[in-house]
């Protein structure tokens, strides 16, 4: 067994100078539309809207339900 750790330390991001960058601040100024898109597809929706369809699906099932059972 290896008792050496190979994990690099996290270090901040610098640009070419050697001044750290805050990338999450500069992702998020960014405006270019050619990555938006992917982002939007990558990046995954809240939990708040996945409920939100869920519960709208839920009030469709329990509505053909009810048409169901009524003989509808």
């Amino acid at each position: 067994m290896n008792s050496t750790d190979d994990t690099q330390p996290v270090t901040p991001a610098v640009d070419s100078s050697g001044k750290p960058v805050n990338v999450v601040q500069r992702d998020l100024a960014d405006t270019d539309d050619d990555t938006k898109a992917v982002d939007e597809v990558i990046t995954p929706t809240s939990t708040r809207t996945k409920e939100q369809d869920a519960e709208t699906l839920q009030r469709k099932v329990d509505e053909i339900e009810r048409k169901v059972a009524d003989g509808n």
